[in-house]
């Protein structure tokens, strides 16, 4: 086939056939995300579904394979509600501007060396960037964009609530992200994408940098909005988040930018902490495992591995408190993350300097993760200690209101309503009549009366 040459309307048009191979691998990327999509949709509901000991999706299609598909046109057929007090303009525009970056963040990521297409050798990657990973932050931090607007042009109160959290959110998670990937850069030499997979011919990165792809892991799940982190759509708390008054293809947008930024962080963390498209030990003591088709097989395999234990997060762990998911962002994550790079460029200067190899490199950097652990472990103890005490001392108060001889519980009083008695008391103490009463005869009920009149 010569892909230099077509005949186009009867003329011979030439074409090079580094730009028929580039449209190739485009409109490939986008049939994987789009594919990916529909079958992790179908893969999620299918795994809570085991593991809440239900069924699940099993009718449309073999297994329920094509149910996805089904939704997605049930979606697109729904009938389109847009609110009068909605800024129009920028309502529609916000999903667009979710869903394109998610697809844009793709092009760098790496699937596989090079291989032969059509007799021309090329690499399974859309473009190779000098500054890739960083255009993977850049892409991420306009998708915010979306949710923002969404929230801002609903016209509605709980819509702009997750909107705000959203950019907070993002603002937290996005700097511990980032600085896990200054430890990458360190040890890389590179910011390429590409680069980076070839520097972990030897040691995948997620052993001496175990601590940055921890924060990153932990940062991944914050930045896609996925439960435990689903605060920008707490149904408890905001109905539905930014796209609450969001309905049809619309929604669907939302839906799909969600699932394919899911897509695309794991492919993120697989490149740069999990040795991108290179086989696994043992696998990779074959020579071919490298090399042609099959790296592609491996990466997908990994990348089935990290929606398993995004599926496995959501299915397993409850939504955190706003307060608790901002404070991991900033008193935890950053504050580590600050530290370990300090320690990862010392550890790289004296490995530079030929003071250190890297068999003493890969235990120290695991006890460091280890010692990371334990001091986060100890934090959490610490936390709910205080928690356990702070809850013991409003019992303590509520315990001494309810004792209150006024039963007002220090309170200004309040008149109650009509037909409303005070509750009485019952381990509130009888009062003794004192000695001058008793002198003139009265009793304990008497005196009560006598202070009621």
């Amino acid at each position: 086939m010569n892909m230099d040459h077509w005949v186009i309307n009867g003329f011979d048009t030439h074409i090079p056939w580094w730009f028929l191979l580039a449209l190739i691998k485009g409109v490939a990327a986008f049939a994987i995300m789009v594919v990916l999509t529909l079958f992790n949709i179908w893969f999620e509901r299918r795994v809570v579904s085991w593991m809440q000991m239900r069924i699940g999706p099993n009718r449309v299609g073999p297994q329920g394979l094509l149910q996805s598909l089904a939704d997605g046109v049930k979606l697109a057929l729904k009938e389109d509600i847009v609110p009068d007090n909605a800024d129009k303009p920028i309502f529609w525009a916000a999903p667009v501007l979710s869903v394109v970056p998610a697809f844009l963040a793709f092009a760098v990521i790496p699937w596989g060396p090079s291989v032969s297409i059509f007799g021309h050798r090329t690499t399974l990657q859309l473009v190779d960037l000098p500054i890739g990973v960083l255009y993977i932050l850049a892409v991420s931090s306009v998708g915010i964009y979306g949710i923002v607007l969404a929230g801002w042009s609903s016209g509605s109160t709980y819509p702009l609530l997750g909107g705000i959290r959203s950019s907070a959110q993002m603002i937290s998670y996005e700097i511990a992200m980032g600085l896990s990937f200054a430890g990458v850069f360190l040890y890389a030499g590179t910011m390429s994408t590409a680069g980076i997979v070839a520097a972990q011919q030897q040691t995948w990165y997620i052993l001496p940098l175990c601590i940055s792809g921890f924060i990153y892991i932990i940062a991944m799940v914050g930045e896609t909005n996925r439960a435990p982190f689903d605060l920008p759509e707490a149904e408890g708390e905001l109905v539905g988040g930014f796209h609450t008054e969001y309905s049809s293809l619309k929604f669907a947008l939302f839906f799909l930018a969600e699932y394919i930024n899911l897509v695309t962080v794991s492919c993120l963390a697989i490149t740069l902490f999990f040795g991108g498209w290179r086989a696994p030990w043992p696998i990779s003591v074959w020579s071919g495992a490298n090399a042609g088709w099959y790296p592609m097989l491996w990466f997908l395999i990994k990348l089935m591995i990290f929606v398993f234990i995004f599926i496995w997060l959501r299915g397993t762990l409850p939504r955190l408190r706003y307060d608790q998911f901002m404070k991991l962002g900033w008193k935890v994550l950053i504050p580590v993350s600050l530290v370990w790079l300090l320690v990862v460029a010392v550890i790289r200067q004296l490995k530079n300097a030929g003071d250190m190899t890297e068999a003493h490199l890969i235990p120290i950097c695991l006890a460091a993760g280890a010692l990371f652990i334990i001091v986060l472990v100890l934090l959490e103890v610490r936390e709910r200690n205080q928690l356990s005490r702070a809850s013991r001392l409003r019992e303590v108060d509520e315990l001494d209101r309810e004792q209150d001889a006024d039963g007002l519980g220090g309170g200004f009083p309040v008149p109650p309503m009509p037909g409303q008695l005070r509750p009485v008391i019952a381990s509130r103490p009888q009062r003794q009549p004192s000695l001058a009463l008793a002198a003139n005869g009265h009793t304990p009920t008497e005196e009560a009366s006598d202070g009621q009149r």
